[in-house]
């Protein structure tokens, strides 16, 4: 099977490439090691969108995460995937910490982020009255947000499918090759797929992907963070993101909404030696819980349903690094995509597509792209005469498999019929929330 353009990981900066990509008249295949898209870094992390003020001026993560950020409300409208606008706090607990948000504030302006401001005491309890009362100030960032990112990603493979991508899983690449054509060959126990062009965008695993090809100028160290989900009865706990000041390890610890309407606290930041290590542990979840409870103190275990971990791809060079390869440059390198790179994944996309675009020339747009997705039903969420009329087109929308999250057997068959549909029970919570 050969393509123009083959992309190896189906996070959701892979799937962004992808679904920029199928706008062009070109042939693009994306390859995923396990069986769904999400199942790495984009499945557990924070789900955060962030403003942009943390990241350096100058460097790839400031830019793309303003950009990816600004792009982020209309692209999920779009995509008919859940986002809330709630913007963040950056909470300071001393004199000394107020120093920080003005040097965050400062940094943030001059990377573009909009409506950045710094509120006293007085005004961040009157917005957030479960704050610690030793908070003493916070810095507001208005365009901040929180999305789903599995469901962010599985809606842009969707998407990019429905545009003519194909999707192929359980493809773990083990070798790339060039043929006598001069194309790669990437090689896995499931068969070959050869490329003109080829993006590495997999994740954790983004130096070993390169150094098939030779390439041995990326270094990606594994930062584990642990994660506790709480109860949707103190999903109210905040309205905002809150943050604490940030550390050399990543922006700490956060309480914050999610979309479902749970409430998230985490992570923790330890590098680790192996790059699918996602277990949990007590002394983990409790340095989480304990470093939250100053944020908010009301906090409690007893609300705590479940908890995770997920693994970042830190970079030694501590920026994003996405560039064509020094051995090839043909071979693109998506590495080192840790935080904001949920924020930054919908301008990564556009990036990495212009790349390509520019070195092919002479590719023409499609005149029958689709930009979106039909909207899934979501029973759970409907009027009682919405849910009739449903019923009434469709009776298996009348019988409802998981009582807790209201889900019917017709979203489940909706889940395992849409492009890159679900093939596994997982796959088919991660798309309905049956099971959650």
């Amino acid at each position: 099977m050969s393509y123009d353009v083959a992309i190896i990981g189906a996070g959701v900066s892979g799937a962004m490439v992808a679904r920029e990509l199928s706008r062009y008249n070109i042939k693009v295949a994306l390859v995923e090691k396990c069986s769904d898209m999400a199942m790495g870094t984009t499945k557990a992390n924070s789900a955060i969108v962030h403003a942009g003020f943390d990241a350096m001026p100058g460097t790839l993560k400031a830019r793309l995460n303003v950009e990816g950020t600004a792009a982020m409300p209309g692209l999920c409208e779009t995509l008919h995937v859940p986002f809330k606008p709630i913007g963040s706090y950056v909470v300071a607990f001393s004199n000394e910490e107020v120093e920080t948000l003005e040097e965050l504030k400062a940094r943030g302006e001059e990377n573009g982020v909009p409506g950045l401001e710094i509120l006293d005491k007085e005004a961040i309890h009157r917005e957030e009255p479960n704050l610690s009362d030793e908070a003493v100030a916070a810095l507001y960032a208005p365009t901040a947000g929180i999305v789903c990112p599995y469901e962010l990603t599985i809606a842009a493979v969707e998407n990019a499918v429905m545009n003519g991508v194909e999707f192929f899983r359980n493809f773990d690449v083990t070798a790339i090759e060039k043929n006598a054509q001069g194309n790669f060959v990437l090689k896995s126990d499931a068969g070959e797929i050869e490329a003109e062009y080829v993006v590495n965008a997999a994740g954790v695993f983004c130096d070993k992907v390169a150094s098939l090809i030779g390439d041995d100028s990326i270094t990606i160290i594994p930062r584990k963070g642990e994660y506790m989900l709480m109860d949707r009865a103190v999903g109210d706990k905040v309205k905002h993101t809150i943050f604490q000041c940030p550390s050399k390890m990543g922006k700490g610890v956060l309480v914050t909404p999610t979309v479902d309407g749970n409430l998230l606290v985490g992570p923790s930041a330890v590098d680790i030696d192996e790059k699918d290590d996602c277990s949990t542990t007590a002394d983990g979840t409790n340095g989480v819980f304990k470093t939250a409870l100053r944020s908010v103190p009301s906090l409690s275990t007893r609300d705590v349903i479940t908890s995770f971990a997920g693994i970042r791809a830190h970079s030694t060079g501590d920026d994003f690094i996405i560039a064509p390869s020094e051995k090839d440059a043909k071979f693109i390198n998506v590495a080192g995509i840790e935080s904001p790179g949920l924020s930054s994944a919908p301008a990564i996309g556009l990036y990495v597509c212009d790349m390509i675009l520019q070195d092919k020339g002479k590719v023409s747009e499609k005149a029958d792209f689709i930009p979106g997705r039909p909207a899934p039903v979501r029973f759970r969420h409907m009027s009682a005469e919405e849910r009739k009329a449903l019923v009434e087109k469709n009776s298996a929308y009348g019988r409802v498999i998981c009582r807790c999250e209201t889900i019917t057997e017709g979203e489940i068959l909706d889940a395992i019929h849409a492009p890159a549909g679900a093939i596994d029970v997982d796959g088919v919570k991660r798309r309905t929330r049956a099971g959650m």
